[in-house]
């Protein structure tokens, strides 16, 4: 999501199909280069000497059974990864569906702010908050159709861009399903959120995590047995948006409701 419109990336689904289907064939000459290229070189200069990438597995939780659209989240990532005004490396939208009718989706100032109340609330229906974030996939659209390898799969599972390589096209911003890209203004180059790579790899959560009032987020790693994320995984009803991408989203939820993408 790179505006304050709530609509994603601006992009509508027919033209992002179109442009899909064009980086097709790039996508399939650039197999021998950058599709799933691991830089341990750029990832590991972020790592304190004693973080060992392929002993963790990380992945991300949302709850949004407790999420309260307070924008606690927003407002620590945007301070934490110095985000520039009106892009988002994570956001929240708002969605309420009226009894017998379709979903209104709205995410001001990509809810940092939180939210004023829904007009026509009174009327039956429900409505709740849904926390967006960087999927982090397995089979990650954004790094298939890098044509220089700057965006790539670290060994414990996460996505990151490297600012030295990205020549600012915006191909991965245009290939993500999910609006989690943006070109950064100043710098030109892809920005996106990275779980905050520099915290986890010196033994720290999120800033979103960390700040969140309600512990709707919560980031865990697969490899360590005794993380409660483990459990969770395990047991509850966990949902993914779009799953019929076959991207493997490695951000996953609690209580989504079928209506959200």
């Amino acid at each position: 999501m790179n505006d304050a419109t709530g609509t994603r990336d601006g992009l509508d689904d027919a033209t992002r199909r179109e442009f899909l289907k064009r980086l097709a064939v790039a996508g399939a000459a650039a197999s021998f280069g950058a599709i799933g290229l691991i830089l341990p070189e750029s990832a590991g200069a972020l790592a304190t000497s004693d973080y060992d990438w392929t002993r963790h597995r990380w992945v991300y939780l949302i709850d949004t059974r407790k999420c309260i659209g307070c924008g606690a989240c927003v407002r620590a990532c945007r301070v934490e990864n110095d985000v520039p005004d009106g892009m988002y490396r994570t956001w929240v939208e708002r969605y309420h569906i009226p009894a017998g009718g379709e979903a209104a989706v709205d995410s001001p100032d990509g809810g940092a702010g939180g939210f004023l109340p829904v007009a026509g609330a009174a009327e039956p229906g429900k409505a709740f908050f849904v926390p967006k974030i960087c999927n982090h996939c397995e089979q990650t659209p954004c790094t298939q159709v890098c044509p220089v390898g700057a965006s790539y799969s670290t060994r414990d599972g996460v996505v990151l861009v490297d600012a030295e390589r990205c020549i600012g096209c915006g191909y991965c911003v245009q290939a993500c399903p999910y609006g989690s890209r943006y070109l950064d203004p100043r710098t030109h180059t892809a920005e996106k959120c990275t779980w905050c790579y520099h915290r986890l790899v010196k033994g720290r959560s999120t800033a979103c995590v960390g700040i969140c009032p309600t512990a709707a987020r919560m980031i865990g790693d697969r490899e360590n047995p005794d993380d409660p994320i483990n459990e969770i995984l395990a047991t509850q009803r966990i949902l993914v948006l779009q799953p019929e991408l076959l991207t493997k989203p490695q951000c996953f939820y609690l209580g989504l409701d079928m209506e959200v993408r």
